[in-house]
């Protein structure tokens, strides 16, 4: 038997003629794909610049205050650029805006996540979508209506909280509270935790709405219930979205500036309780200061501004490749 009967291999592909070729490479240079071409280029390069336009202007200014500092920049407690020597130092604003970040983080991403698993694996359309919107309502207040509220009706309420922190964890001494204001980094923290609970409630969303269904319905059919369905389908698959989602709300909690000013009672002190008042962020320090800062209190002000860009730009770099670690992700979180 001819074996060419029995396997008979396809025809060739038409090969593309000289006027097809030609008519290819007019579409791949004409005008309209160049312009759009060199706009996005251009606009990338633009985006560029412009970093290292604000990155180079912050480390002049910044160089210029520390050259004539007399003290430690980084472990000086003081801050008083104008004196004769200049003496300051960011110690007590890298404490505080540490603290009131992970304070908020704390809280914030345990019930963001709670919020994003309810919306989208336990409520029903009807009352999922409106929560959605009331969260998304959220990201879209001014820092300033935080501030207000916060100053006007979280402060003076948390005065119950205190007491109970400080009767069943005064002991530790990290909770003990001395009946003062609720000015406190502690309570910074607890506006930030509201502030960005949107920012990772919203992504950690989308996260979980990109968990392929049919790995749930396998560990359904499997007679897993809907807890162990989001236990083991659910937030292995999210983990790193979340985790994305939970550092861009960090560096939206570190350069938080009107709303803290509003809240904290700032000093140049170090507490050992997080319910004393005092202590103080980047942010509120260059905001509280600026307009009255001479130009050595200036420059100094912007050398604590470069310590924040370079940290908020560390953690925005860690997020964005945490994110590449999954592709999928990439798109919901850019």
């Amino acid at each position: 038997m001819d074996i060419s009967t029995q396997n008979p291999t396809a025809p060739p592909a038409p090969q593309p003629t000289g006027a097809e070729d030609k008519r290819a490479a007019r579409g791949a240079t004409r005008p309209g794909d160049r312009i759009f071409l060199g706009l996005s280029r251009g606009s990338g390069i633009f985006v560029l610049v412009i970093m290292a336009a604000i990155a180079a202007f912050l480390t002049y200014r910044a160089a210029l205050a520390i050259s004539e500092n007399e003290a430690n920049f980084f472990t000086t407690f003081e801050w008083n650029p104008s004196g004769v020597p200049p003496k300051f130092g960011i110690a007590v604003l890298v404490f505080g805006t540490i603290v009131s970040s992970v304070i908020a983080m704390a809280i914030a991403v345990p019930i963001a996540v709670g919020i994003a698993l309810f919306i989208t694996h336990y409520a029903p359309r009807r009352l999922g979508g409106p929560i959605a919107y009331v969260i998304d309502l959220l990201a879209a207040v001014p820092s300033i209506v935080y501030g207000l509220w916060g100053a006007l009706v979280l402060v003076p309420n948390l005065t119950g909280l205190y007491g109970w922190l400080d009767t069943y964890l005064g002991w530790t001494g990290v909770l003990e509270w001395n009946d003062g204001a609720p000015r406190s980094l502690f309570t910074v923290g607890i506006l930030l935790a509201i502030m960005i609970l949107p920012i990772i409630t919203n992504v950690s969303r989308e996260v979980f709405r990109q968990v392929p269904r049919m790995h749930e319905e396998a560990a359904l059919a499997l007679g897993a219930t809907r807890w162990e369905v989001i236990r083991m389908s659910v937030l292995p698959f999210g983990r790193s979205g979340v985790i994305s989602a939970s550092m861009l709300g960090l560096g939206r909690a570190l350069g938080e500036t009107m709303a803290v000013a509003m809240v904290l009672s700032p000093s140049l002190d170090i507490n050992a309780s997080l319910l004393d008042p005092g202590g103080g962020t980047f942010a509120q320090n260059i905001a509280s200061k600026f307009n009255e800062a001479t130009p050595m209190g200036r420059d100094a002000l912007i050398a604590s501004g470069l310590v924040l860009f370079v940290i908020t730009l560390l953690v925005n770099g860690a997020a964005r490749l945490i994110i590449a670690r999954r592709k999928e992700y990439s798109g919901a979180n850019a």
